[in-house]
């Protein structure tokens, strides 16, 4: 890997951090004042304000303030968000899971010069509010209830509904669940700039089959649980832009080019900083094309200003950049420009495009990946983002000129070795900073930027002064294979290692393109799943990336597992293995692997197809066939199965499960709605089939965390170490 030149920016002893959420919505982002200078967070049931350069915090909504008509006690606060005037402040709480977050709860508004308390949407049911945010002008809210749009008058209290034909299919304002899943889709509509109108989208799940989980424990009777799940092959469902008007409630839909055909999507939609105009990301149901198209709101008219194809796949551009999963769209120059990232050159970069797609410039350049956008501060002229030019698993913070006329700058300091992360405030001038190490515990502090100089502490530096090394059993490793492949490992040693001896090796993996393992974080190289200590056991402890993980390598070594899961990450996690079994501290006769996901899956896939190397496999909530899986995942790396159903079938484990020799502990809930339990009965017919003998868990009504219920964790965890102990006896030999 070749590497660009990047000018450090920053002293000898300086700084981090990274942020703990505070915010009305699911996000990473935090809750600061207009001014930067500042940001909110709870204290004791009061709202209170802390100082980003020297932490002094006062309380500006005392919790008596917080006390609804008819209580005695304040409201619990589960998030919050002000009002860009900060004079308002809306507060969410009693919330629900929509499968991964809870983004349905009550929402409450407080406002500051009055004093007033109310809950928002009181002849709508209890905890059935999504995604409240406040119009720009402040003075209205709107929100989703029973996949229905909403606005309220704040000064009224009236409640208009501005959609009605909301259903469990027809989903208005946010998304069903392969968008929220694959896309990080949530929250689905946007107030325009002069808070007249509303955007958003609708999605018709009409003609999406559900998949029935079955309940059979909560009743005598089972009952039949329906999800709408395109599979792989499948055609998406059918998405429309509408834009709704306040006034008078008549929606106007945009011309959008969908493929009636095919199907297509629409992962990102914004006002196109200003009132005329939407902005959105058009993506093919392949996804190896993506148009940026504007759309004319009075007309609906949509062209197309800027188009990128790739051999493989685009991502959509949260992937880049976790502040767009709640929506955004980083414009420049008043409107006339907006910051875009792109693979086109080989690595991941960020160019300034025009508002017409005409022309470009590229602001950060080199052989590196941006790995996270941070702050985009248009008045100083710079971009701060992640990246890590020369050991894909670490982190730092750089920064580049936005006319894209100068060199990236590192802002993390030169001598904070490993992974840091940041939240930085709006303007520029201050960040909370979170940095670890395999061998440093998790260090916060606040920085002052770009100087980077510690504001609290040296928290960071005396962290890593007083860390030590040498005390760590972990360490990382490079590990080449026979056809010339390199990949980066880390490994946990046993305590009291003996190099003269032998050791049973544990591979953790996950292998797929949604998923790095091998990060330089503190704790990286613990196993959760097992109870005591693997190191004190005498177990070795190792975990790989392979070709197609999404580390900063460029985008060849991320692509070319294009069509080929199941493939190309299999076996280079073989070939590793091969090379790795030759160490003399290796007991080649005692080995694991182990994964959860689409790491139960490559569990599978090796255990089946590699038995000369992995002896025992424990695979939690596996896909065993990648025709189960969704559409929008599985045709992104994979194709559609109308034109290459055989790539499908030679990545997936079901193929080979006839080949079982080791031993196999299979996991899975029955009431997985993104991994569907028909995945482990389809691969049991198949070990049925062929008598291989193996170890089965189903777990009742259990999601793909496997945690819910009492006792569930624990039993999880007594299952998987008991297992591993018995076929993969610890300790030296």
């Amino acid at each position: 890997m070749h590497h660009c030149k990047l000018k450090p920016i920053c002293g000898t002893l300086l700084l981090f951090f990274f942020l703990n959420t505070i915010q009305a919505q699911y996000s990473n982002r935090l809750e600061w004042s207009s001014d930067g200078n500042s940001y909110y967070s709870v204290k004791s049931g009061s709202i209170i304000s802390i100082s980003a350069r020297d932490q002094h915090d006062s309380i500006i909504i005392p919790k008596e303030k917080l006390i609804a008509p008819g209580s005695d006690t304040a409201i619990a606060i589960r998030r919050f968000q002000f009002s860009s005037d900060e004079q308002k402040v809306l507060i969410y709480n009693n919330t629900k899971k929509v499968w991964r977050y809870d983004t349905r709860g009550d929402y409450w508004v407080y406002d500051r010069q009055s004093g007033g308390l109310a809950r928002l949407g009181k002849s709508l049911p209890v905890s059935s509010l999504m995604f409240a945010k406040f119009s720009p002008d402040q003075k209205k809210v709107a929100y989703v209830s029973g996949n229905n749009l909403y606005e309220e008058d704040l000064a009224t209290g009236q409640i208009h509904q501005l959609t009605f034909d909301g259903t469990r299919k027809l989903i208005n304002g946010t998304f069903d669940w392969a968008y929220e899943e694959e896309f990080d889709c949530r929250d689905g509509f946007r107030w325009s700039p002069d808070s007249k109108k509303i955007a958003f989208w609708q999605v018709d799940a009409s003609g999406t089959r559900d998949y029935l989980m079955l309940n059979t424990t909560d009743s005598v009777y089972s009952k039949a649980m329906p999800v709408e799940y395109p599979v792989a092959g499948q055609k998406p469902s059918p998405i429309r832009i509408g834009v709704v008007d306040i006034s008078d409630v008549k929606i106007r839909w945009m011309n959008i080019p969908y493929d009636w055909v095919w199907g297509s999507y629409v992962p990102r939609m914004e006002w196109a900083a200003e009132n005329e105009d939407l902005i959105m990301q058009f993506l093919n149901r392949k996804q190896n094309q993506s148009d940026l198209m504007i759309c004319h709101v009075a007309d609906g008219y949509t062209q197309a200003i800027y188009t990128e194809k790739d051999s493989a796949w685009i991502d959509q551009e949260g992937r880049y950049y976790p502040g767009y999963r709640m929506g955004g769209w980083d414009w420049l120059a008043g409107g006339k420009e907006f910051l875009w990232a792109s693979e086109k050159d080989g690595w991941l970069h960020l160019y300034r495009i025009s508002r017409d797609g005409k022309t470009e410039t590229l602001v950060t350049h080199g052989n590196f990946d941006v790995m996270d956008i941070k702050l985009i501060d248009e008045k100083s002229g710079y971009v701060y983002f992640m990246a890590s030019p020369d050991n894909a698993t670490q982190k730092y913070l750089y920064r580049s000129r936005l006319n894209g006329k100068d060199v990236a700058e590192r802002v993390s300091p030169l001598n904070q070795q490993g992974t840091h992360d940041y939240t930085i405030s709006p303007n520029g001038k201050f960040a909370f900073h979170r940095f670890s190490n395999y061998y440093t515990p998790q260090t916060d502090e606040w920085v002052a930027l770009p100087s980077h100089d510690a504001l609290d502490g040296h928290k960071v530096y005396n962290a890593l002064q007083a860390a030590d090394s040498t005390k760590s059993n972990v360490s990382f490793f490079k590990v080449r294979t026979v056809e010339g492949v390199e990949m980066d490992g880390w490994m946990a040693k046993p305590s009291n290692f003996d190099p003269s001896r032998k050791y049973p090796v544990v591979f953790y993996v996950y292998t797929e393109p949604a998923g790095q393992n091998v990060k330089d974080n503190y704790g990286i190289a613990g196993n959760r799943e097992y109870i005591g200590n693997m190191a004190d056991d005498g177990y070795i402890y190792i975990s790989i990336d392979n070709r197609g993980t999404p580390v900063p390598k460029g985008r060849l070594w991320r692509k070319c597992i294009y069509r080929k899961i199941g493939i190309i990450n299999i076996e280079d996690q073989a070939a590793a293995a091969v090379e790795i079994l030759k160490w003399p501290f290796i007991d080649s006769s005692r080995v694991a692997v182990w994964g959860w996901s689409g790491g139960g899956s490559a569990t599978l896939n090796l255990l089946f197809r590699h038995p000369e190397i992995y002896k025992t496999g424990i695979a939690i909530a596996a896909v065993g066939n990648q025709l189960t899986y969704d559409n929008i995942y599985q045709e992104r790396y994979m194709g559609l199965p109308q034109e290459n159903r055989e790539d499908f079938v030679k990545g997936s484990p079901i193929t080979y499960a006839k080949n079982l020799k080791g031993n196999l502990l299979y996991i899975h809930g029955t009431g997985d709605d993104n991994v569907h339990y028909n995945n482990a009965e389809m691969l049991i017919n198949e070990l049925v089939k062929y008598n291989r003998q193996f170890q089965l868990m189903s777990y009742p009504n259990r999601t793909h965390s496997i945690s819910e219920g009492p006792g569930t964790s624990l039993h999880l965890k007594t299952l998987y170490t008991n297992y591993l102990k018995e076929h993969c006896p610890p300790g030296p030999r």
